[in-house]
């Protein structure tokens, strides 16, 4: 009785007390049961956090993307950007919502893809949980649901960095409406999902290197070698026109990372204060590096280089934030600038492929770069969290598994994706409207007037 007493409550003791001595023992048995059983809870902190976070991405998107992208480019094509990154944005979200949270978090068992028991959003509603990362504590779904629309609406804005000022709009659209549905959530699945391929192999990609970045930059790279290069490229002054909005638009993105990396822990805890600690250290470290070298290279440190470089550390810290120290973060900034800043400059060049906004040599190199260092730096002999039994060369074998095969799934998905859009609309504009500008050309309008 004293057992049960501990248990229940004093009326249901009574009501106890008045059994037999065989069901006054099966009430205890009961009672254990029900003791046991974890409720999950919702905590609102948690909650309050990731509504936050949400917002953050998104802030990425429009503005971040937008102006960082559009400062960038001359300004006859500024308005252009920020078309392709805000319509981008606004066609994966309705995408999401009817599709794309099934194929990539469907409850499916495949290894590649959710299925469609989420179609719609069918079964979803204000009541429904999604779990975390601590067992019995859960946020809502719809909650879970935005969040990561945040990441599918942004990665194919990234894209349009490899190709900018010279493809049609049209084309944009149709290859972003493709690409989202066979490479990001494809691998969304795959790299997160508890059924899918690389998140069972052991992967560690806390907010989205392969996810993300590695896949945006490949993606980039294929299309600036499929649609060629810009008219004038190397003869005529192609240099961004606005490096305020540039930098601008830098800050706004390093602002919305914390959301994009933070917001990854789904709980406002002690993890959530490691990957926002490395978020700025790994970013800071990267723009010191960057313009040391560009520093002692060319003689001058430029806000351009400060802001590519603000972009790798963000860029390179993004799957190991939540797994690595912050001294690791610094390191790991220091190397991603280092490695970028040579793709940019000198590896571009040697090959002849003109990635306007260097989105490969950016977030495809500092993603892999990152994701390769997250098996490194991951280790608490290196200041990371994982001890004991953690193998350094086990995991990165992993880590390189997994950029590989990121690397061979999008860049098929893009090739193909490109060549469906080139054979309905075409992907290049014609020589007289890239000379003209394409926000005249196709939107009829301009970022600047007088």
């Amino acid at each position: 009785m004293k057992k049960i007493s501990q248990l229940m409550g004093l009326s249901a003791l009574a009501a106890v007390a008045a059994l037999p001595a065989w069901a006054q023992e099966a009430a205890a048995e009961a009672a254990e049961a029900v003791a046991e059983t974890v409720t999950p809870v919702m905590d609102k902190g948690d909650v309050a956090w990731m509504l936050m976070s949400t917002v953050l991405v998104f802030f990425m998107i429009l503005p971040g993307i937008a102006l960082f992208y559009g400062g960038l480019v001359r300004s006859k094509n500024m308005l252009s950007v920020l078309m392709q990154t805000t319509l981008i944005g606004c066609t994966v979200m309705v995408i999401w919502v009817i599709y794309g949270y099934s194929f990539a978090f469907g409850g499916g068992t495949s290894p590649f893809w959710g299925g469609m028991g989420k179609l719609f959003l069918s079964g979803v509603n204000a009541d429904s949980m999604a779990a975390t990362f601590s067992e019995g504590y859960v946020i809502p779904e719809y909650l879970f649901i935005c969040f990561q629309m945040t990441f599918a609406a942004l990665t194919p804005a990234l894209i349009i960095g490899g190709f900018a000022e010279r493809i049609k709009f049209s084309a944009v659209i149709i290859f972003s409406v493709i690409w989202v549905t066979f490479a990001y959530f494809p691998i969304a699945h795959m790299v997160w999902d508890a059924s899918g391929l690389i998140f069972n192999w052991g992967a560690i990609d806390f907010a989205g290197g392969t996810v993300v970045h590695i896949n945006a930059g490949v993606a980039a790279l294929v299309g600036a070698l499929l649609i060629g290069k810009r008219i004038g490229l190397g003869k005529e002054n192609m240099a961004p026109h606005s490096m305020v909005m540039t930098m601008i638009g830098a800050s706004m993105l390093w602002f919305g990372w914390f959301g994009f990396n933070v917001g990854s822990n789904l709980e406002a805890n002690g993890g959530a204060t490691l990957a926002m600690i490395n978020t700025f250290v790994a970013t800071a470290a990267a723009v010191v590096a960057w313009s040391l070298i560009e520093g002692l290279a060319r003689g001058k440190a430029s806000m351009l280089g400060a802001a590519s470089g603000m972009i790798a550390g963000l860029v390179a810290v993004t799957p190991a934030c939540g797994t690595i120290g912050p001294m690791g973060a610094i390191i790991l900034g220091v190397i991603a600038s280092a490695v970028c800043y040579f793709f940019v400059t000198t590896v571009k060049n040697a090959l002849g492929y003109d990635d306007s906004l260097d989105v490969f040599g950016i977030h495809g190199v500092g993603g892999i770069i990152g994701a390769v260092g997250t098996g490194i730096f991951s280790a608490a002999t290196l200041g990371g969290v994982n001890g004991d039994d953690y193998s350094i060369v086990g995991q990165t074998i992993i880590q390189i598994q997994a950029v590989v095969v990121t690397i061979i799934w999008t860049a098929i998905v893009s090739v193909v994706a490109f060549k469906i859009a080139d054979l309905i609309v075409g992907l290049r504009v014609d020589t007289e409207s890239e000379r003209i500008g394409l926000d005249q050309t196709a939107h009829g309008e301009s970022a600047y007037h007088g």
